[in-house]
């Protein structure tokens, strides 16, 4: 019987490892995103893992095991994190001109995703500092999808979410980091200055 039982936990700890390990760089990347600090996302992206292994025999093997454990993750941050953290910053992003920025960046190339080319070109200081100063609502779906590629649904999924909600506040994030970035890209040559 202990014999057994020694064999399960050995099954479990292997496919565990083999699973869910491959993912903790991604985790940690957007668990740094939602925390804003270094220890703050390693002790999300541990706490994470603890519970995904707590809970292993529920993960379905064959399944998107990332998502999964994003979805622990962003959990853990809404429930404990965030109700930590300060109130909630109020926007109004309603004055900004959805296309303007990344009509410029269209111009660029035939590519079919300005967004995401000029994320993939550039990702320095400027552009984490515009990302971490986004509303975590907006943040985290920003990372979820602009960083991580998760698709609408999944970032539903992951954020427990309508996907309405999440096409909503991802088209907000944009508005919000156009605002921001509107001056990085002038300032690096990605656009022109709008003449008035």
């Amino acid at each position: 019987m202990a014999d057994s039982k020694a064999k399960d936990d050995l099954k479990k700890r292997k496919t565990f490892e083999a699973e869910a390990l491959p993912h903790m760089d991604a985790l940690y990347r957007t668990a740094l995103r939602m925390t804003k600090n270094e220890s703050d996302a390693q002790d999300l992206v541990q706490e994470a893992y603890v519970k995904a292994y707590r809970f292993w025999d529920k993960f379905e093997l064959g399944s998107n095991c990332r998502a999964w454990l994003f979805k622990i993750m962003t959990n853990i941050f809404i429930n404990d994190y965030r109700s930590k953290s300060r109130s909630p910053m109020s926007v109004n992003v309603d004055d900004v001109d959805d296309n303007y920025l990344y009509g410029q960046l269209a111009s660029l190339g035939p590519e079919d995703d300005p967004e995401k080319q000029f994320f993939a070109k550039i990702f320095d200081d400027d552009v984490k500092q515009a990302i971490e100063e986004l509303p975590d609502d907006f943040r985290l779906v920003v990372v979820l999808s602009f960083l991580e590629g998760f698709s609408y649904q999944e970032i539903a999924d992951i954020a427990d979410l309508q996907l309405g909600t999440v096409k909503s506040r991802l088209h907000r994030g944009r508005k919000l980091l156009q605002r921001k970035l509107y001056d990085y890209a002038v300032r690096n040559g990605f656009i022109k200055e709008k003449t008035k």
